[in-house]
């Protein structure tokens, strides 16, 4: 195998100077004489035989030679920062934080034992939880902020398998309206009263699949704020079963007779940020989670085969 004749640190000056907007100001970020970060991008254009930038007026600008440098730099520089974590982790042993993304349906109770195990075995051990909705959850893994999450969907380039089915219960009290039409309902019945619905949390908000065009719709940030809006008689809603049994079983809550049936099933699967890179107090939390899933959801427990999207 040949050696690159370019390292990681010329690289890393070719991109400051894009990222920074100029030599001067990438070699302050750099911390470095803006002679030496001139230097290493000459030295690359040398050894390449390329231009990667052009001067037109009084700023330097990437070529189209000089754009694609950049980009495959980017992505060498962040593969060779990813090993780097790994190889961290592995020699310092079980992790100082771990950061984990959940989507707001899965029960909390399993959640919460579940950190309350792995708080037990390591206590030194920091867990960050980002509570998130649809493609929030998908979100906090493109942009590198969770190691591990729950969510609906597998995002593309990421490994998961599926954890859980949970319930989807179409709910309102017993004095709402819908429920005095005593009938099965139908979308039309549904588009003339209140939804409560629980806002995407990701950045390309989308609508919940289990949304519709109400005439009235309150669109919030929490499944608790949600639950107690239809609680309080404010609406109506798709909440999750387990998020709900208490008032299904005292009847503060009744499902809506729906016409093909007042239950949906959502799926969730557990996704790794970098499966190679976890540490061993990642890998024992994503054990606790499927014990604790298989022994407390039950029925719900789906079939652990990985899939990539």
């Amino acid at each position: 195998m040949s050696q690159p004749r370019i390292g990681i640190e010329q690289w890393r000056a070719l991109m400051a100077v894009v990222d920074a907007g100029g030599y001067a100001q990438a070699a302050q970020a750099l911390h470095k004489s803006q002679s030496a970060v001139t230097y290493a991008v000459q030295k690359i254009e040398a050894l390449l035989g390329v231009k990667a930038f052009e001067v037109q007026g009084r700023k330097a600008q990437l070529t189209p030679t000089g754009a694609f440098l950049y980009r495959r730099a980017r992505a060498l520089l962040e593969e060779a920062e990813s090993l780097e974590r790994a190889a961290a982790r592995l020699s310092a042993g079980w992790e100082a934080e771990i950061r984990l993304a959940v989507e707001v349906i899965f029960p909390t109770d399993v959640l919460l034992s579940t950190l309350a195990q792995f708080g037990q075995e390591s206590p030194h051990t920091r867990i960050e939880l980002i509570e998130s909705v649809l493609g929030g959850t998908a979100e906090t893994l493109l942009k590198g902020e969770a190691d591990i999450a729950v969510a609906p969907q597998v995002p593309p380039g990421f490994l998961g398998e599926p954890l859980v089915q949970m319930r989807m219960q179409l709910v309102a009290v017993p004095g709402h309206p819908l429920h005095d039409l005593q009938r099965e309902l139908t979308q039309t019945d549904l588009r003339t009263h209140r939804h409560i619905v629980v806002r995407d949390s990701g950045s390309q908000r989308q609508r919940t699949p289990l949304s519709l065009e109400a005439r009235q719709r309150w669109t919030v940030s929490h499944m608790a704020t949600s639950i107690t809006a239809v609680r309080e008689g404010y609406g109506f809603a798709w909440l999750p079963e387990d998020k709900i049994r208490a008032e299904l079983a005292s009847g503060v809550l009744k499902a809506l007779p729906l016409q093909g049936g007042e239950q949906r099933i959502a799926g969730l699967h557990l996704i790794y940020a970098d499966r190679d890179a976890a540490g061993p107090g990642t890998l024992r939390l994503v054990e606790l989670l499927r014990q604790n899933v298989q022994r407390e959801c039950g029925t719900r427990q789906a079939d652990p085969e990985p899939v990539r999207a």
